[in-house]
């Protein structure tokens, strides 16, 4: 990415907020500066009145590779307490908090490869609509990581069902479109070239809709998602994904 490239292109479309991550060229990893502006977007469309809808799609060839290895590592190699890469970690958190609690419908668009904390990033997306192209990955522990990004672990398991999602962390096998379908991961797949008409399909009448009541009923299906969990354990996520890579970088 050039020192002048935006992370991010952001639109707006009366109620309808698009955002895009825009470092193609980098497989659209989650820098700290992406996620610093992705926070930031977030909270400015959830604050104004005339907006209801989000859709979160990627520029280039996929919509994520997942996390930025390259600045973890260097992180890593600047602070080897792990302090900073726990920064970062946070910031991952405090992102998909925001896409879980808005009010705002959020729709993933996603299209080529979604990995790691790019498939956190889409599944607290409310609705999603994904290409006939899209791969899916969780890596994780292949690199010597647990799938500790985002909160995305119990929202994963919620959405797709234990059994499942244990096959996805500990076999770690790549997966199509199709499959994302039967799992639950994808609400909706089309063509590619039919990728942007379905995702208006869904945003503009949602943005038809009364906004109160559009707010109450995300507040409610929140809730209810929430109330079987008397803890929350992904609060530590980011000081296990810092002090997994602390340790696995010692070994080498």
């Amino acid at each position: 990415m050039t020192s002048d490239q935006q992370p991010l292109l952001v639109t707006a479309d009366g109620p309808v907020v698009r955002i895009r991550l825009n470092t193609p060229e980098r497989g659209n990893v989650l820098s700290g500066r992406m996620l610093d502006d992705l926070l930031a977007v977030l909270n400015a469309a959830d604050d104004d009145p005339a907006v209801r809808v989000l859709v979160l799609s990627g520029a280039g060839r996929d919509f994520c590779t997942g996390g930025d290895r390259e600045e973890l590592t260097a992180l890593l190699d600047e602070d080897p307490s792990g302090t900073s890469l726990r920064a970062v970690a946070v910031k991952g958190r405090r992102v998909c908090d925001a896409l879980a609690s808005t009010g705002l419908v959020t729709i993933a668009q996603l299209h080529g490869s979604v990995i790691g904390a790019g498939l956190a990033l889409a599944v607290f997306c409310d609705l999603r609509v994904g290409a006939e192209d899209c791969r899916f990955w969780l890596p994780e522990i292949q690199g010597g990581i647990p799938p500790a990004w985002g909160g995305a672990l119990p929202r994963l398991i919620h959405e797709v069902g234990a059994a499942r999602v244990r096959e996805m962390v500990l076999v770690a096998d790549k997966f199509d479109a199709a499959t994302a379908y039967e799992l639950s991961i994808l609400h909706k797949v089309v063509p590619s070239e039919r990728l942007d008409e379905a995702v208006a399909r869904w945003a503009e009448p949602l943005a038809d809709r009364p906004p109160a009541a559009l707010r109450t009923a995300k507040l409610m299906l929140n809730s209810y998602a929430l109330a079987p969990r008397l803890a929350d354990g992904t609060l530590f996520d980011p000081d296990l994904l810092a002090s997994a890579m602390t340790v696995q970088a010692r070994k080498h």
